[in-house]
């Protein structure tokens, strides 16, 4: 097993230990969407867990130096991935900005809020990714500043399709350090769930709209 499997699967466990990750196949989570589905994520729980939060730094440095190289400057997509982005610049001796979902409706209206120059290099840091929607934005956002975006972090993805065709699109390079597959892996091992349970949740994955309903 390569070590980046060793350590999704380690950060699985850590978020379904720690109830930053739900998963309810029988009694499904409303989403604000409308969606109805077995999977709740919240990583902002991680920052409560000094020993967690720690690994889940250090795994994102070495994901970012692997797959992207040092960039001049790290940048957080509000909210969840302001902490977790400051700790990576912080880590790394990097400067740090973050992304509004929206320019500020007052000021400056800024939806960059930190410094960053014209032409630099930025790896930008989320907690989640779901359809992709929003963290892209917040890279169209630095590309139309003209920085260079790299790529894309996150804790964790849902796996979607439609994230994966949006990315590439995009033309985005994107980074995980564990995704759905991983996640119910280690949670059929840890009897988080049952084998009954498996082809609900992979059912709901293949099709979120459809399993709605």
């Amino acid at each position: 097993m390569k070590s980046n499997e060793e350590s999704a699967l380690k950060i699985a466990e850590f978020l379904l230990q720690i109830k930053a990750i739900k998963l309810q196949p029988t009694k499904p989570f409303v989403w604000a969407s409308g969606w109805h589905s077995p999977i709740y994520c919240d990583n902002r729980v991680t920052l409560s867990f000094p020993k967690i939060r720690t690994y889940i730094r250090q795994e994102f440095v070495n994901a970012i130096l692997e797959k992207f190289g040092k960039p001049d400057v790290i940048a957080g997509v509000a909210t969840g991935g302001i902490a977790q982005g400051a700790l990576v610049a912080q880590e790394l001796g990097l400067p740090f900005i973050y992304i509004r979902s929206e320019p500020k409706k007052h000021g400056l209206t800024n939806m960059v809020e930190g410094i960053i120059e014209k032409g630099q290099s930025v790896v930008v840091i989320e907690d989640l990714i779901s359809t992709g929607g929003s963290s892209l934005k917040a890279v169209e956002a630095l590309r139309e500043i003209g920085c260079e975006v790299k790529g894309m972090a996150a804790i964790f993805t849902y796996s979607f399709k439609t994230a994966s065709d949006n990315f590439k699109k995009s033309k985005c390079k994107v980074v995980t350090l564990c995704d759905y597959d991983a996640l119910i892996k280690q949670a059929l091992k840890s009897n988080y769930i049952t084998e009954k349970n498996l082809k609900s949740l992979k059912e709901w994955r293949e099709n979120p709209a459809e399993w709605s309903k």
